[in-house]
């Protein structure tokens, strides 16, 4: 193991998001707030960490398999570290683990919070609740192989690492200008939303916040009442269309830039993403229809629901908690469908839903058809067993873990509603759940122990499982070499 490679990047890592405080720390300054010096303490800890990493480290030798693994989980864990240490400063919470909690929940894009009362806290602490968002949206990886292009020698390894998805694409030959084109596309959806927020009355403060957590679907608010609050339809339309943007291939939207339209209209992922939106949105429509004043409030708060569960961003504009079962039955089945592969979305993808329904579809066939040799296709792409095996094995681990995240909730005492929607909402990355973990409730009142599971359980669901359960299997330490990715 090269721990001197791990290491060296790693200290990069945390200079990044050291100097990232910076801005929200500008937030505070401008606004005079009393928590200036909680940045300025949280600063000078993370940059004199990566400096002392950069300068005990070197970057020799080659970053292999497990190198990136391990970068990339002790990466994001030490995010949710660091990360908090504004939080903690602040006083903006009460204990490390609720800081951990926060901030956890920010760079994984979960949106699941402690505080129970956000309007009261400054603009630096609110900025950076919603930029952590936006740095994890995309990846902090990613942004890290975008910034330091000297880092070939295993970029390709940490960017599949972290990626989402059954397989890591490339949209060029070379790995750091994939990463660098779609960071800058994320940038420039991010810049239309401002400016289409600012134009529907929203301050430049509240346009960016809720960019960041739109795009990154993340779905922190700076209100209680999340988007609710605003009572701005114009507003709730230009979330709802950026939360789609946001759940969907940000590949497909550089082809779409590039003019190759067909890229997406030809997209298998993509139209079965946009048809499940349609049918769950049409189901809710009818079922609570009778319990708002008109058809156009059934089908804005139902659409902004469907849409805001499924990409996992978590926004909310209604309690769908008093829905009837059938609405809140569907709801909770899109917690685990997610977004697009390559989106900002968490839980378990669309393609890989889409795999497993061919599969089946196809082991049917091969019942009626013993002989018959079924290529597993998803549009003109044939599918490889080596990939259908990983997506058979990732549902899998994901169920199990969710089953066993869940009995663990109810040992420490949560009801069963509450228990199952707080796994299913941290895993899948969606944020709020059902009863005390509803969309207007917190994460406040589970137990100390219950809160590092969840946040453990986020970081799997954002990581997408394998690279982080990869770290504790034994052979992981060995000192047999592992095959290099090509």
């Amino acid at each position: 193991m090269n721990f001197s490679a791990i290491f060296n990047n790693i200290g990069s890592l945390i200079l990044v998001l050291g100097f990232s405080m910076f801005i929200s720390m500008g937030w505070s300054i401008h606004h005079n707030e009393n928590d200036i010096m909680a940045f300025v303490y949280s600063i000078a800890i993370t940059l004199g960490v990566g400096f002392l990493l950069k300068i005990v480290t070197k970057p020799k030798g080659q970053i292999g398999i497990r190198e990136s693994f391990l970068i990339v989980t002790l990466g994001w864990t030490l995010a949710g570290i660091f990360g908090a240490l504004p939080f903690i400063f602040s006083g903006s919470v009460n204990t490390f683990i609720d800081g951990f909690f926060e901030a956890v929940s920010g760079f994984t894009t979960t949106g699941a919070t402690i505080i129970n009362d956000v309007e009261n806290l400054s603009y630096g602490i609110l900025f950076w609740r919603s930029f952590t968002q936006w740095l994890g949206g995309m990846g902090i990886i990613v942004l890290f192989i975008a910034l330091l292009s000297k880092i070939s020698s295993g970029s390709f390894q940490l960017f599949r690492a972290e990626v989402p998805g059954p397989t890591a694409e490339r949209i060029t030959p070379r790995i750091t200008q994939t990463a660098k084109i779609l960071w800058f596309t994320y940038v420039g959806i991010s810049l239309l939303q401002t400016i289409l927020l600012l134009s529907v009355g929203f301050t430049l403060f509240d346009a960016l916040t809720h960019t960041f957590a739109t795009v990154a679907t993340g779905g922190f608010s700076t209100r209680n009442l999340s988007i609710g609050s605003f009572n701005n339809p114009s507003a709730e339309i230009i979330i709802t269309i950026f939360m789609i943007i946001a759940g969907g291939n940000f590949s497909l939207y550089y082809f779409l830039l590039k003019g190759n339209w067909r890229k997406i209209s030809d997209d298998k992922e993509f139209r079965f993403y946009i048809a499940l939106i349609l049918i769950s949105t049409i189901l809710i429509v009818f079922n609570i229809s009778h319990l708002l004043p008109s058809v156009f409030d059934s089908i804005r708060k139902s659409l902004f629901q469907v849409v805001s569960i499924m990409t996992t961003t978590g926004f909310s504009t209604a309690d769908f908690d008093t829905w009837p079962s059938f609405s809140k039955f569907i709801l909770f089945i899109l917690m685990f469908a997610g977004g697009c592969a390559g989106s900002t979305g968490g839980a378990i993808k669309q393609v890989r839903i889409l795999v497993l329904f061919k599969y089946v579809f196809g082991e049917i066939l091969k019942i009626l058809h013993p002989k018959a040799v079924i290529a597993l296709k998803v549009g003109d792409k044939i599918i490889l067993d080596d990939v259908t095996k990983n997506i058979l094995a990732f549902t899998f681990i994901y169920l199990f873990i969710f089953v066993i995240g869940s009995l663990l909730m109810t040992l420490l005492g949560l009801d069963l509603e509450s228990a199952v929607s707080s796994v299913a909402a941290t895993l899948g990355n969606i944020g709020p759940g059902f009863a005390t973990v509803g969309p207007f409730h917190t994460y406040s009142e589970i137990p100390s122990i219950g809160k590092l599971v969840l946040s453990v359980l986020m970081l799997l669901g954002r990581l997408e499982l394998f690279t982080v359960i990869i770290c504790f299997i034994p052979e992981f330490w060995k000192t047999t070499k592992l095959p290099s990715i090509k």
